[in-house]
């Protein structure tokens, strides 16, 4: 059963201290968790200067690479459930010396985006959100014309590797991944939100991720 609100945040603040270390450590299985997470900040087609919101930001992971895309002048906006994570993420940004990263602590189904934003991410975080389609459909709302939603999380693989799943999923499992959330389809949302969406699936030799991303465009679709 996927774990609810309240067993996530427990989970994360249990897990923030040795976060970042344990989530790297998944390069020893062969998965590429940084290399994915450089091409679902560059599908963000981000420039210096803009304003780009993370959902479930986490400790930061992202930070760097964003600040490097949005430099100085842009701003940064990390949203997290778990206090404790975020304390790791107000660690980096004061160690890094940015002053243009915004914490905020908040459900992300309840979270209220900035207007004009030029893009959102979330990376391994909002297939553990039930009301993920809620939260891309607010976004969108928030999006400026030609701004991008990015999404970087797991999907069961496609091909022989499914007979694998529940191992796949046993390696997940402290990070609050269930098999329940197979049926969770976060990069499948923006198809209903917005028009025009393009798609780009990665596969690794083991698990299969996507990135979505999408721009912001007039109209919507119906069904969902």
């Amino acid at each position: 059963m996927a774990l609810d609100k309240k067993e996530l945040a427990d989970l994360y603040r249990r897990r923030a201290k040795n976060y970042d270390f344990t989530a790297q450590s998944y390069y020893l299985v062969g998965f590429r968790e940084w290399a994915y997470r450089e091409k679902a900040v560059k599908a963000l087609d981000l420039k210096r200067g803009d304003a780009v919101v993370e959902i479930g930001c986490g400790t930061g992971l992202n930070f760097a690479l964003l600040h490097e895309a949005v430099g100085q002048e842009g701003k940064i906006i990390g949203v997290d459930l778990t206090d404790s994570m975020l304390s790791r993420a107000r660690e980096q940004i004061r160690g890094k010396g940015w002053s243009n990263v915004e914490l905020v602590q908040s459900d992300a189904a309840s979270f209220e985006f900035p207007r004009a934003v030029n893009g959102i991410i979330s990376t391994f975080a909002i297939t553990l959100v039930a009301e993920y389609e809620h939260v891309i459909r607010a976004g969108s709302e928030a999006l400026l014309p030609g701004g991008r939603f990015v999404v970087l999380d797991f999907k069961m693989p496609s091909n022989w590797l499914i007979r694998l799943a529940p191992l796949l999923v046993l390696t997940l499992r402290p990070f609050g991944v269930t098999i329940d959330l197979a049926n969770r389809h976060p990069w499948e949302a923006p198809m209903c939100v917005l028009p025009n969406c393009t798609q780009a699936l990665l596969t690794s030799q083991w698990v299969n991720e996507t990135i979505v991303l999408y721009s912001k465009t007039t109209g919507r679709k119906g069904g969902c």
